[in-house]
């Protein structure tokens, strides 16, 4: 019989990762040992083109120099090509022995003066094959209890130990390999679920197909995915990074399978040559023409989706010689089915909000861009009206109706001036190419200079102005400019809106690593509406009240630039006919 070693893959080579499984074939070795009367027994496994030794029995010397033994198996065979056939087992004597003591255990101790004697480089080997009499294993003994080698009564107690032996290695090694089936189809559900959605769906994919691979033991792995309800959308990723190119017609064939096969939650095996229940048989016909091109024996074919929406197919190949896919390897590739759907899901989820923050970001910044060049290309126009209004309002001839109007042209303009000024602001302070060089700004003397510009103001409106600030300096970290407009603002708005006869109360404290600022009035309030959009640029309260007073809906808008570019916060809190209270978070400067 031609020996022939079982196919390994990448995984295997790690060792015999199941310990119950090493435990299993230990006890084989034990009992053949002793029933068979022998003081050694060792049970070696193939993997690949070795023979590892996985348990072994018996002798303390001879556990130490064959544990986790590798031979190669051409040795093997060349042993075996010479040997005696006793049956099951194959008797090599010493003198037909190669260099045993190179890979192998010779113990040591004398024979005896007689032809029968067991020397101690005799060999004696059962080799154990599977169903498709591959071999898988293999059996040795050695040091018969009795010194002599066996008679023809011990070699027929051997060949029924070697078959009971040969039942329970292959148990043994059924267990392993569906052992590491699990393992390996568990850490490649692990890899999947933890996927980032922050990566491009092609980067995704990437990062989950080796571990698809190996862990489904597959010769290859490729992910198609849909890229909406049109038929041949989508792409395609190798596992082995190789380019698949797909007929139109088996693209589409593939996407109406996937479609029907999520509905019914089920997966599909198809092989070389054989009729797929799913498609007609021309459809067949190119499944099977694309395998030989890609020579795959097998495919494992699973949907992707989460809920009832299908987004792709997972495929997996298996080569010649690789076992047939599995009903638990299947039925875990569907379950990752349901993971890698979820995933690719969440990344087409997070890559429109990318796309659509990048648009918004773009949009916003084209806004402070016009909103910059309409600003300056109103400035100066509106200088020249300025200029020549001055020049009007001095001739000594004008009629105090002319005057009246000059005045009205005037004030118009200071107004539209003032719009400019906060237009050609509100652009600066949302630039995020404009650097901010933050320094220490005090703040009790900013607060003191702004009360006492907003006094003329704040006696108009029959408002009084309280500051209330702590012994020890407070500063803030930043613009000097930009933190005198953000409360400059916020207290003119509180002395604008304010009522009568009432209070505006402008606090400063440090809170940690934070200068406060408070400002509290008794005006007319702001209704919820309102606040959830205080802060928008141009926007108007729709208050008659609130309307009554000019503004250009700037204002808070620009103080809540400003804030952000310092990395702090503004909130308000307010109830109609009672006041509004803002407070403001700044980073605070070193004490």
């Amino acid at each position: 019989m031609a020996l022939e070693p079982v196919g390994m893959l990448a995984s295997d080579r790690a060792g015999w990762s199941d310990a119950l499984s090493r435990d299993a074939l230990r006890l084989i070795a034990e009992a053949v040992r002793e029933m068979a009367g022998f003081q050694v027994a060792a049970v070696s496994v193939v993997r690949g083109d070795d023979l590892h030794s996985v348990a072994i029995a018996g002798s303390d010397e001879a556990r130490a120099a064959l544990w986790d033994a590798v031979t190669p198996m051409q040795v093997i065979r060349d042993e075996l090509a010479k040997a005696d056939d006793w049956g099951r087992f194959k008797f090599v004597p010493s003198e037909r022995a190669g260099a045993v003591d190179e890979w192998g255990w010779v113990p040591a101790y004398e024979p005896a003066d007689d032809d029968e004697a067991w020397d101690p480089r005799d060999l004696l080997l059962a080799p154990l094959y599977d169903d498709d009499a591959r071999l898988v294993g293999l059996l040795s003994i050695d040091l018969p209890t009795s010194g002599r080698r066996p008679d023809a009564r011990q070699r027929a107690l051997l060949e029924r130990y070697a078959a009971h032996a040969e039942r329970t290695v292959l148990v043994a090694l059924e267990r392993h390999d569906f052992s590491e089936q699990i393992r390996l189809a568990t850490t490649a559900r692990e890899i999947v679920r933890s996927l980032s959605v922050h990566l491009p769906i092609e980067e995704l994919l990437e990062q989950c197909g080796a571990a698809l691979s190996a862990g489904f033991r597959a010769g290859g792995s490729w992910v198609q995915t849909f890229a909406g309800d049109v038929l041949g959308s989508g792409a395609l990723h190798s596992a082995r990074g190789a380019e698949i190119v797909l007929p139109d017609l088996l693209i589409e064939v593939a996407e109406e399978a996937a479609h029907q096969l999520w509905a019914a939650q089920q997966w599909v095996v198809i092989e070389r040559d054989l009729p797929v229940q799913l498609l007609t048989s021309e459809q067949s016909g190119l499944i099977h023409l694309f395998m030989e091109r890609i020579e795959a024996a097998s495919l494992l074919f699973v949907p992707i989706g989460a809920g009832a929406s299908c987004v792709g197919n997972l495929v997996l190949t298996r080569v010649e010689g690789q076992p047939p896919w599995g009903r638990t390897e299947a039925e875990a590739a569907l379950d990752i089915g349901h993971d890698l759907g979820r995933s690719i899901l969440n990344a087409r989820t997070f890559a429109r909000e990318h796309r659509l923050v990048q648009e918004l970001t773009a949009l916003d910044q084209y806004k402070g861009r016009l909103i910059a060049t309409v600003a300056h290309e109103l400035k100066s126009p509106l200088t020249a009206v300025v200029g020549h209004l001055e020049m009007a309002e001095a001739a000594p001839e004008l009629s105090e109706t002319t005057r009246r109007s000059l005045a009205a042209m005037d004030r118009g303009a200071q107004r539209l001036q003032r719009v400019i000024d906060d237009l050609l602001l509100f652009s600066k302070v949302g630039d995020p190419d404009s650097a901010l060089i933050a320094v220490p700004v005090p703040l009790q003397p900013v607060l003191e200079e702004l009360a006492e510009l907003h006094t003329v103001a704040a006696r108009r409106a029959g408002v009084t102005i309280r500051l209330e600030t702590p012994e020890e300096p407070v500063g803030a970290l930043g613009e000097p400019e930009e933190i005198d407009t953000a409360l400059g603002n916020v207290l003119g708005n509180a002395v604008k809106y304010g009522r009568p006869d009432t209070v505006v109360t402008v606090s400063l404290a440090r809170e940690r690593d934070d200068a406060v600022v408070t400002v509290r009035d008794q005006g007319i309030g702001i209704s919820l509406h309102d606040q959830a959009q205080l802060f928008d640029e141009f926007y108007r309260s729709a208050d008659p009240a609130a309307l009554a007073q000019p503004g250009t809906g700037l204002g808070l808008a620009i103080v809540r630039r400003i804030v952000d570019r310092h990395s702090g916060s503004v909130t308000v809190t307010s109830e109609l006919g009672v006041g509004s209270t803002f407070t403001l978070r700044l980073p605070a400067a070193p004490a």
